[in-house]
């Protein structure tokens, strides 16, 4: 293991020697507006990512639909004579395409896929990263930075609430109306964002116009996460976590769950990012149901960010896909604690020998 930075924790010893190790707790990150810009790029693990990487499951048609349909957008940035050829030019009409389905299906490897081929200035973020942009430099500064790019890739597209709807309806009309093209993934479509979160009827202007700005793409299929690993997250013993995470190459914490959802709260979601920045791996002790959706929706956010740096998970407890209560799973953000429970299972599965 790497040397731990000032300030570690000793937390025993283990086969592997004396463990020391960070506390999340102990990290209150900042994050300003020009390093929110310098994050809005797809995750590390979709760096690389192509169309021709993609690989559409032949039993889901919908798959290989959506690879042309991500194909045919990106002919708006060809020259004229060429995109005059494309057998499906109409969909060009729209401004964003919109990829909606379940968690993983290889909605946010297309969408790295798409950047990666737009030219110029262009920006990957998560919504929650889009919101915290405009809250940290202001509205107008917001727009004046993003208007002009050739793309504007947004992940994770949800409306938890009023506020947000209205938001982002103004913000991508107004860079539609500037010619910046538009991608988006979701799990709900976009007539559906919203719907058992709040009285969306009353923001069916908003939402109607987030809908007529993008060309619709479904994709169907399994979680790929799923089609590898069966059961649950893996959970250790306090020794085999002692152990494990002593045995990482690279700067590590060990918290107590109740301490790190008690931090959550003491940190807006937008810089989770930074809270897990330059970790290889989190160790977190006495995992245990929640019951407050607001810790449970705090904790989503940060798997994601967990999941996009590839952290490694190593927890006690009760497997960590289970800590949504029923009555959770039963609600208007189901999807979303499912997509981090298959996260999570992928996360802990990695450390296993």
């Amino acid at each position: 293991m790497n040397a731990v930075p000032a300030g570690s924790l000793p937390v025993g010893s283990s086969a592997a020697g004396s463990l020391a190790a960070g506390s999340l707790a102990e990290r209150n990150p900042t994050l300003s507006g020009t390093e929110i810009v310098d994050h809005l790029v797809p995750p590390r693990q979709f760096r690389s990512a192509t169309v021709d990487s993609y690989r559409p499951d032949p039993e889901y048609p919908s798959q290989a639909a959506a690879v042309e349909a991500v194909r045919n957008f990106a002919t708006a940035w060809l020259p004229s004579a060429s995109r005059f050829f494309s057998r499906r030019k109409s969909q060009d009409a729209l401004p964003g395409i919109y990829l909606d389905g379940g968690f993983g299906v290889g909605k946010t490897h297309l969408l790295a896929a798409l950047w990666h081929l737009a030219p110029g200035r262009k920006y990957f973020g998560t919504f929650i990263e889009y919101t915290a942009l405009v809250g940290a430099l202001g509205y107008a500064a917001a727009v004046n930075l993003l208007r002009g790019a050739t793309l504007i890739c947004i992940d994770e597209f949800e409306l938890d609430d009023p506020g947000d709807t209205r938001l982002m309806s103004r913000l991508l009309g107004e860079l539609a109306a500037s010619g910046t093209r538009i991608a988006a993934t979701s799990n709900t479509p976009p007539n559906a964002l919203g719907d058992g979160r709040f009285a969306a009827v009353d923001f069916l202007r908003e939402i109607d116009s987030l809908a007529a700005r993008f060309t619709i793409i479904r994709i169907d299929g399994l979680d790929y996460r799923r089609r590898a690993l069966d059961g649950h997250a893996t959970t250790l013993s306090e020794a085999e976590l002692e152990a494990q995470l002593g045995a990482v190459d690279g700067d590590v914490t060990l918290d107590d769950f109740g301490a790190i959802i008690r931090h959550l709260s003491t940190i807006h979601p937008s810089r989770y990012v930074k809270l897990v920045d330059g970790l290889a791996a989190v160790g977190i002790q006495g995992v245990e149901v929640l019951h407050s959706q607001t810790d449970a929706l705090r904790l989503v956010a940060f798997v994601d960010r967990l999941y996009d740096a590839q952290v490694r998970v190593l927890a006690s407890g009760i497997p960590l896909d289970q800590v949504f209560a029923e009555d959770m799973l039963a609600g208007g953000y189901r999807k979303k604690y499912l997509r981090a429970a298959s996260r999570l299972i992928s996360l802990t599965a990695e450390v296993q020998d």
